[in-house]
């Protein structure tokens, strides 16, 4: 084997039988979230105003299963992300009651069919102010600042009569909030971030908690459980739901 080479897989060898950097500078995660809806929407048009719709009653929509991704870049006190969130919902309901939407009567009696399609980039730098290594577990907590673009679109069609109407709604807002993280082993942490907007009325609160298993050094697994909520009201959009559920993924770092 040619020097270089034995050198090589030496330096591999070496590194796979390391502990785990305290600070990784690059990780990216791939991961499984299921989102339960609860909560209402109405949307208003041509004059009238929009009927409150209830997703679980009025809508029956089914929970939201989909993959998404978050790449991170960590330089000593500083941590800065880019992640991607497509949410998906969908369901089929007999009205009870006649509903407005954006402007057009969907009669009760009547069998409808509805979709909620949103995606979710979230950008965001977190500034370790609390960085501490030199106690029993690793420690780091501080500010974040987070700037989600949504990129939303609900549509409602009425079987029968093949009625079809649907809205989108394009924003962007800012979240101020905090990141910690709690490394117990070389191996092992759990780590958790809270961002709240509020102004006007309008509030998006977003949490998330999340545990970290690293076996090896480069490669590992997490799990955890993230709560949205949101409570707009908007040139004709209302929207008042709670979106919540676990994940599950696996990463790399080095």
């Amino acid at each position: 084997m040619p020097i270089l080479n034995r050198v090589f897989v030496v330096g591999i060898l070496l590194l796979l039988a390391s502990p785990v950097f305290a600070d990784e500078i690059f990780s990216l995660k791939v991961g499984h979230q299921t989102l339960t809806p609860k909560g209402s929407f109405a949307v208003d048009g041509m004059g009238l105003s929009g009927t409150r719709v209830d997703v679980e009653e009025h809508l029956n929509y089914d929970d939201s299963e989909d993959l998404f991704a978050e790449a991170a870049v960590q330089l000593g006190d500083f941590r800065l992300s880019a992640a991607y969130l497509p949410i998906g919902f969908s369901g089929s309901a007999l009205l009870d009651q006649t509903l407005i939407f954006d402007g057009v009567s969907f009669d009760s009696g009547n069998r409808i069919a509805s979709t909620t399609d949103i995606d979710l980039y979230d950008v965001a730098l977190c500034w370790y102010l609390l960085n501490v290594d030199d106690l029993p577990a690793r420690l780091q907590i501080g500010p974040e600042l987070s700037v989600k673009l949504i990129d939303a679109t609900v549509a409602m069609r009425e079987l029968a009569t093949a009625t079809t109407r649907d809205d989108s709604l394009q924003g962007a807002l800012a979240t101020v909030g905090l990141r910690a993280k709690i490394g117990l082993a070389d191996f092992l942490s759990i780590s958790g971030r809270v961002g709240y907007f509020g102004y006007g009325g309008n509030t998006f609160l977003d949490t998330d908690a999340q545990v970290e298993f690293s076996p090896l050094p480069m490669v590992g697994l997490f799990a955890g459980f993230r709560l949205l909520e949101l409570d707009i009201d908007e040139s004709g959009v209302v929207i008042d739901t709670t979106l919540e559920g676990p994940y599950l993924g696996a990463m790399i770092r080095f």
